[in-house]
């Protein structure tokens, strides 16, 4: 498939992609857009000139401060309206071509937060991640939880603190517990990434029914990069006995475009083999993993972007279908717009992991930047940059930029 837009190669908004997300430009009002190389697209102006007729799309929907809206249509029209603009960027003689006021340069909007979040809950699904955690705080020997590799572990997070790439966030305050000394309030003094990749809920469910692994992909509508900030110092001494709150609640943040799980279905590859096998139901067939590549940077104020990390989404042990399928196997009812997150993604060695707190061996270890200053966690004005694309025969689908910079605590 070629497009007469001009876009480079390596561009993550290619024809193959057709993302979705909410921009505003010049002070007005938020809607709905789509992305081709360094454009947005403003699927307001496209509607006007009558390209999406044959679908009976009511034009309010274009003019939407979130995509729940335009998600609610369902898969037989979001689809569509993807399809139709693919066709019309690789048509010659489209209307589009004859009107270049549809297409913003991107550096010219403003991104907004895409969907309005109602629920949000977070998996730990990279047996990596898993096993360097335990490792580093139970035992080396057994590592995994005796719950671990029988069900997809979650807890319920934060909606209300969701944020979108280029928002900053102060560092988070609250009680830590020195060794060998009383309980202290503070500004916390570990702060770290998780790179993880989320899900959006495209399709609602109701109370007291579940979700099958086979239905599952009919309710995700697409993916997003997902940054997990976690105060670890804080959520050490929280954490026992219900989990994570405080330490993690404060901020999490997520790329602005909404890739759809249509585009990356030529990038499906197999899962890791799951022993013990898997109670039935959590059995699935196919390919239920996806290739898309991760990296993790450091940037300092003022300073060079740092390659931390270099991962993949298709390490994951537990995959979406099966998080799903267990999140409302007790009755537990989705809805269009919740966002469910993979849980931290580490690959096999150290240049995968993907977090701090693996990264520095829980601090114990130094990684130097290319100025010179180190780093265990992360300081206050650094930035912390998430990238991601699949690529595979000359098609390349990606996400844009996921950048958030910390600020000092209030």
């Amino acid at each position: 498939m070629k497009s007469w837009v001009n876009y480079s190669e390596d561009s993550d908004f290619s024809i193959y992609n057709i993302p979705f997300g909410i921009f505003s430009q010049d002070g007005s009002s938020p809607r709905i857009g789509s992305a081709i190389g360094d454009s947005v697209i403003d699927l307001r102006a496209v509607a006007k000139l009558g390209v999406f007729d044959s679908l009976n799309i009511s034009a309010k929907i274009w003019d939407e401060d979130y995509l729940n809206a335009f998600i609610a249509l369902g898969k037989s029209v979001t689809s569509k309206v993807r399809t139709v603009l693919q066709n019309e960027l690789a048509n010659d003689a489209s209307i589009l071509k004859d009107h270049p006021e549809v297409f913003i340069a991107m550096s010219a909007v403003k991104m907004h937060l895409p969907v309005q979040v109602g629920d949000y809950t977070d998996f730990y699904s990279s047996i990596e991640h898993a096993t360097n955690v335990g490792k580093l705080f139970r035992d080396p020997e057994n590592a995994l939880l005796p719950n671990w590799k029988h069900l997809p572990v979650g807890y319920h997070g934060r909606a209300s603190s969701i944020i979108v790439s280029g928002v900053d966030i102060h560092r988070p305050k609250g009680q830590t517990k020195p060794a060998d000394a009383d309980p202290v309030y503070g500004p916390c003094r570990l702060l770290d990434f998780e790179l993880e990749m989320g899900f959006i809920i495209g399709k609602d469910s109701s109370l007291g029914s579940s979700v099958s692994t086979e239905e599952a992909n009919d309710y995700i509508f697409g993916k997003v990069l997902f940054n997990d900030w976690s105060a670890r110092d804080i959520q050490k001494w929280e954490y026992v006995p219900l989990g994570p709150f405080l330490g993690k609640s404060f901020a999490s943040s997520v790329s602005a475009w909404v890739v759809t799980l249509e585009a990356l279905e030529p990038f499906r590859v197999d899962g890791p083999t799951q022993e013990p096998e898997v109670l039935p139901y959590l059995q699935y067939s196919g390919k239920a993993n996806i290739d898309i590549k991760l990296e993790v940077l450091i940037q300092p104020e003022s300073g060079e972007e740092n390659v931390i990390s270099e991962s993949n989404f298709k390490y994951m042990y537990w995959n979406m279908q099966q998080q799903l399928a267990h999140h409302t196997v007790n009755g537990c009812n989705v809805r269009v717009g919740d966002l469910l997150a993979s849980g931290t993604i580490s690959g096999k060695d150290e240049k995968s992991y993907g977090s701090m707190l693996e990264i520095s061996q829980a601090g114990k270890k130094s990684l130097t930047l290319k100025d010179g200053s180190e780093r265990k966690f992360i300081k206050d004005n650094d930035y912390v940059i998430m990238r991601g694309y699949s690529e595979k025969d000359g098609m390349r689908v990606g996400f844009g930029e996921l950048k958030s910079k910390v600020l000092p605590a209030l």
